[in-house]
């Protein structure tokens, strides 16, 4: 019997290491890798990637004969990007061609997840959509069903009724095809914190709530506060107690240090924010995720989306002074992470904010480390992504031109690994 036992014994260890020996083995050669943890550059160093993981980094690594190589020895290879907000869901060019808004993005939305991808960003934040299609996208691609960057699916917009997060000056009517739960509407203490556990068992990672009216809304005002303090403060115990991070939608100054107050883990927007909210942020490590790309975008664009007239007037009111506000905030030490909003303009332009940070104050570097390892900070994933180190996901990407150079470089990327497997490489063809 004791023999038996052992033999078998034998036969798993043997099937292990058969298995071990059989995971893909790859060496990236790059010519250049940012080391985004230390903010610098490093030379000629190969990345030996086993599975979906980084098994080391440095020069003349010892390599298998049967490695497969990837020659990036004239790129710059980087992390995979982070957008901590997109609404990965849907995007505003595309809203007409829907025929039921609620459903239809379900079956497209893998559409602009594979064009997020391709555009170098591998880790992503969906702050809020009209269902649970984001929940339910990213299951799809953690099966292999679908391909796409890793998500954090927020679900639905917690806010009051007739915020931004409402139906505002239409036909009550129109919300009767939903079932009535099927919205982020609460109002109140009691049903704040029964919205954010309904949103928990349905499968949202992250809480998103509008602590302050919108522009792209019906409301008159960009800045009002939408939620009172009591209720602000009841979101972000509930959600913490679920172990959820809070993303608070956010322009107008009252409404960002109530939010600050009740302790959210980033604030969305920070449009009009003044020194004492600046000054509570930073005592408190609260990271401000400003889309001061996006403004471009509607002023140009929205009118001939059939928006109206209020929305761009409103979005003329909070654009320059968003910018000048993250100037602000950046020099006076307040903690970035790159989001863009992406969703309101198209998918896959996530990398057009990275010129707009540099010229509001940033060095290249900082920028790039807003989208790697300061976004993954707030997302909870440092563990796995945000740079290239041994241990980490294999996420990493590459461009031709240095974008500690010229930073519009990361508009068009031209190789994209997640977790150990190529989604684009241009340099092959």
């Amino acid at each position: 019997m004791q023999k038996l036992i052992i033999a078998k014994l034998l036969v798993l260890i043997s099937a292990f290491s058969l298995l071990a020996q059989s995971k893909q083995i790859t060496v990236i050669k790059a010519g250049k890798l940012i080391d985004t943890e230390k903010g610098k550059v490093l030379n000629d160093q190969m990345i030996l990637i086993e599975g979906e993981k980084i098994k080391a980094v440095g020069r003349n690594l010892t390599v298998r004969k049967n490695a497969k190589i990837i020659d990036l020895s004239s790129s710059t290879v980087l992390p995979g990007l982070i957008d901590t907000h997109v609404h990965i869901s849907g995007q505003a060019p595309d809203r007409k061609k829907l025929a039921n808004p609620f459903i239809d993005p379900s079956v497209i939305a893998h559409i602009y997840a594979q064009r997020t991808l391709k555009a170098g960003f591998t880790s992503v934040r969906s702050l809020s959509s009209n269902s649970f299609s984001g929940v339910y996208l990213k299951r799809a691609i953690n099966r292999g069903i679908i391909w796409g960057p890793r998500i954090q699916a927020g679900a639905f917009y917690i806010g009051s009724t007739g915020s931004h997060g409402d139906v505002i000056g239409l036909s009550p009517w129109r919300g009767t095809k939903r079932p009535s739960e099927m919205t982020g509407i609460a109002n109140g203490v009691d049903e704040v914190r029964k919205k954010v556990r309904y949103l928990v068992k349905y499968g949202a990672d992250v809480i998103k709530f509008g602590a302050s009216a919108g522009v792209l809304s019906g409301e008159d005002s960009v800045s009002a506060a939408q939620y009172t303090q009591e209720e602000m403060n009841a979101i972000v115990d509930e959600a913490h107690m679920w172990g959820r991070r809070v993303a608070a939608h956010a322009h107008g100054t009252k409404a960002i240090k109530m939010a600050v107050r009740a302790g959210v883990d980033s604030i969305e927007h920070g449009s009009l924010i003044d020194a004492e909210g600046i000054r509570m942020m930073k005592k408190k490590g609260t990271y401000l995720v400003a889309d001061i790309y996006v403004d471009d975008y509607i002023v140009r664009e929205y009118t001939k989306l059939g928006f109206p007239q209020q929305v761009i007037e409103k979005e003329k009111i909070v654009g320059k002074t968003q910018r000048e506000n993250f100037r602000k905030a950046f020099n006076a030490g307040v903690k970035m992470a790159f989001g863009t909003d992406a969703g309101v303009y198209p998918h896959g332009w996530n990398g057009k904010q990275f010129f707009h940070m540099v010229k509001w104050g940033m060095t290249p570097m900082q920028a790039i480390q807003s989208a790697t390892v300061s976004a993954a900070d707030l997302m909870g994933w440092s563990s796995k992504v945000g740079s290239v180190r041994a241990g980490k996901l294999a996420d990493i990407i590459a461009v031709t031109t240095d974008p500690l150079k010229d930073i519009k470089s990361l508009e068009n990327v031209e190789f994209v690994m997640k977790g150990g497997k190529i989604y684009k490489n241009r340099s092959a063809h």
